[in-house]
């Protein structure tokens, strides 16, 4: 157990201070279907964790995580093969120039213009409970290199003798690059704890990985559009096959949810019950065929 204990500890410190390769962003064709990317895998090796395969793979903690289980996250086992689930629905959403934030699987969404062939997608950290990250549509009133932390008065109150505001650099939590809403104190930014990306750990901003942030913000303009929603369960089309994604964690009734997406579309008749009752239990978050 201590040795275990040790183990960790070293990892976090390594998070911390190093980072190795890294997969740059991605901008995935989707052309007119609704289903992203490709599953792959990955093969165990010597010091090995999903922290660090969710960042060389532009993943959140939470979805390397929810789709390896039964794999413990800091030492898995070696040899073992990782899912890495690079493989997205995306948003039930119409395609306009903007960025959709679905708080449900920790997930940010870029079309650079209506009716996009093209998406970017970028993993992200949320508010905790308390400090939840607010849901509506917004726009990006300001855009910042190198941004001054105003720390506010709930974390100066939870944390007396912190400073009123933190300089740019290593120990600034906003990272290299912010992008403020038009609300109260939201902003989208990087981070110095990239191990917080795919986790509700902030105070209400959206956090993207620091090798992230400088991409998002070069491609949206201030003014861009931001909605940020819940979609525990999404349902989309690729070449005629139906494919439903579920994310756990929300407080919904899952089948419900489920059957309002179909319906509206009329693909009951197309749909095999058994496959949707396996998705809706398993909630992987990764999409799922279940066509008959």
């Amino acid at each position: 157990m201590v040795i275990r204990i040790h183990a960790v500890v070293l990892l976090v410190c390594l998070l911390l201070f190093c980072s190795g390769p890294v997969e740059a962003a991605e901008e995935f064709f989707a052309g007119n279907n609704e289903v992203i990317g490709t599953m792959k895998s990955y093969v165990i090796k010597e010091s090995d964790s999903l922290i660090e395969l969710a960042r060389k793979y532009d993943l959140g903690y939470n979805e390397i995580a929810d789709a390896n289980v039964k794999m413990d996250p800091f030492i898995p086992d070696l040899g073992a093969t990782v899912r890495v689930p690079t493989f997205w629905v995306l948003p039930n959403h119409p395609r306009e120039r903007e960025i959709i934030i679905n708080l449900s699987e920790l997930r940010l969404y870029y079309y650079p213009y209506q009716d996009a062939k093209f998406v970017f997608t970028f993993p992200i950290g949320i508010g905790d409970e308390g400090s939840e990250t607010p849901l509506g549509t917004f726009t990006i009133i300001e855009k910042r290199v190198n941004p001054v932390w105003y720390v506010p008065k709930s974390i100066q109150e939870e944390r007396p003798g912190f400073p009123a505001q933190v300089a740019p650099g290593p120990d600034n939590p906003l990272g290299t690059h912010a992008l403020r809403l038009s609300i109260g104190s939201v902003l989208i930014h990087g981070t110095n704890k990239p191990w917080g990306t795919g986790r509700r750990v902030s105070h209400g901003c959206i956090r993207l990985y620091p090798e992230d942030i400088p991409e998002l913000y070069q491609l949206v303009p201030k003014g861009t559009r931001v909605v940020i929603l819940r979609q525990p369960v999404k349902l989309g089309l690729k070449n005629g096959r139906i494919y439903l994604e579920v994310h756990r964690g929300e407080d919904v009734d899952y089948y419900q949810e489920a059957m309002k997406l179909i319906m509206v579309r009329n693909l009951l008749s197309r749909v095999d019950k058994v496959k949707l009752s396996r998705v809706l239990r398993q909630k992987t978050g990764i999409p799922e065929e279940i066509s008959r």
